[in-house]
């Protein structure tokens, strides 16, 4: 998931107002008997059922049930990333115990903009040292804490498990986000060097908006590629259905970012998974609520990622999956 340049990103917040020192005392003078979680995402809530459905799953596991004994106020920003920082402050004034700032690293961004007082536990695919964030992984200090997961690592991975499946292909379209955005920029260098190793042209088909989603799918048949990775960023995820169309009309092989994906009807996936999010909730966010300091979490790695591949999709695509890749796989969809 992308993260904007983080100077740029940065001077949008510029001049905006700070919270006074005496907001934690306020704060909880204020807040209500409820604690409320803040959960500020720049995707939409139809893409990201099953994120949802593994965050509540693990603030279950930490004794927390939405409307029982916590309320959670979503916040999703559809691509729109403008509207991001706005939101972190709505997140700010209703007293959210917590804000969870999750997927693309500007959500983390607005949301550090918006309070220096509220813990904020990220789930991002930027590094978040890199990126402004924290001071260091082991030792976060301040407000910020949660879990990181390298985009451009991913995405090398994807590719080289495509090949593993499609090893002719010499031409591989990326479907990728706004290249402007400097994680974006450093995923696709990662990507290009990565096919380079294996011989292949990578072709970059940047997505900044609807319209270019449908000019990037066409463009696949009209280049003639041997297959498609497709990056994490709300446009895709936003447009699964579309995507997943295209590449089964078309008869193109690609690997997803998400487990959604595969489910649908997509040939492979391979991401961070679902569990993210249940250890987002488990290891962080519950223990906050229970008087942890986010200073004293380290950021964590994940060490497992979710590989899904579906037989049908690959029988309707004339392929045989090889039993070694088989033998890898998380989920195997008949």
């Amino acid at each position: 998931m992308p993260g904007m340049r983080r100077r740029t990103f940065m001077r949008l917040f510029a001049g905006a107002a700070t919270l006074p020192a005496a907001w934690p005392l306020v704060a909880r003078a204020q807040q209500p008997a409820m604690p409320v979680i803040g959960f500020l995402d720049s995707g939409s809530a139809a893409a990201n059922t099953r994120k949802v459905a593994a965050f509540r799953q693990g603030l279950a596991e930490a004794g927390y049930v939405e409307g029982r004994n916590v309320a959670i106020e979503y916040r999703w920003a559809n691509a729109q990333f403008e509207q991001l920082r706005s939101m972190a402050d709505d997140l700010v004034r209703r007293q959210a115990a917590v804000i969870v700032a999750a997927a693309a690293g500007n959500s983390g961004l607005a949301a550090k903009a918006a309070t220096s007082t509220i813990p904020i536990v990220i789930a991002t695919g930027v590094d978040p040292v890199k990126f402004g964030l924290v001071a260091s992984l082991n030792r976060p200090g301040g407000n910020i804490t949660g879990l990181t997961y390298m985009a451009n690592e991913l995405s090398a991975k994807r590719l080289d498990l495509l090949h593993g499946l499609v090893p002719r292909g010499t031409t591989v379209a990326y479907l990728a986000s706004n290249q402007q955005f400097e994680a974006e920029q450093e995923n696709t260098s990662a990507l290009r060097a990565a096919a380079a190793a294996l011989g292949q042209q990578l072709v970059v088909l940047e997505c900044r908006s609807d319209n270019d989603m449908e000019a990037a799918l066409a463009a696949l048949v009209q280049r003639r590629v041997g297959a498609l990775i497709v990056g994490l960023f709300p446009l895709a995820c936003n447009n699964r259905h579309r995507i997943l169309e295209a590449t089964a009309k078309h008869k193109i092989p690609a690997i997803y970012p998400d487990v959604s994906f595969a489910h649908d009807g997509g040939l492979m996936s391979y991401a961070a998974g679902r569990a993210i999010f249940r250890k987002v909730a488990v290891d962080y966010v519950g223990r906050i609520l229970k008087g942890a300091n986010p200073a004293d979490l380290p950021i964590q790695r994940p060490t497992t990622f979710e590989f899904v591949i579906n037989l049908k999709a690959a029988k309707a695509l004339d392929l045989d999956v090889p039993p070694t890749l088989l033998a890898t796989a998380d989920e195997v969809i008949e």
